[in-house]
């Protein structure tokens, strides 16, 4: 688990990354928690963005999301998802 310290470290560092996946219509897939899984592993942090027409909301994405890949939830804000896991090969980010 992350404390708030870590968490406010990880927002600061999510801020200027742009969302690289999108949850649509289809909701979370066995291949997007795969695909997610493998670019945690490359970047530590990411964001993904929830669409308008998805089925499920936000907060169950994040829990299969997080569940998924066994990444923490950084932060939910508006349709934004800030995922973080710390990565066994390219390990970038040192939390305070």
């Amino acid at each position: 688990m992350l404390t708030g310290k870590q968490k406010r470290f990880l927002r600061s560092k999510a801020h200027h990354l742009n969302p690289i996946f999108q949850v649509g219509k289809g909701g979370v897939n066995d291949n997007m928690i795969k695909q997610v899984g493998e670019a945690l592993e490359a970047r530590e942090l990411l964001k993904v963005t929830v669409l308008q027409n998805c089925e499920e909301d936000r907060d169950t994405v994040a829990q299969q999301l997080s569940k998924g890949t066994k990444a923490e939830v950084v932060q939910i804000i508006g349709n934004i998802i800030v995922l973080y896991k710390e990565s066994k090969e390219n390990k970038q980010i040192d939390l305070p």
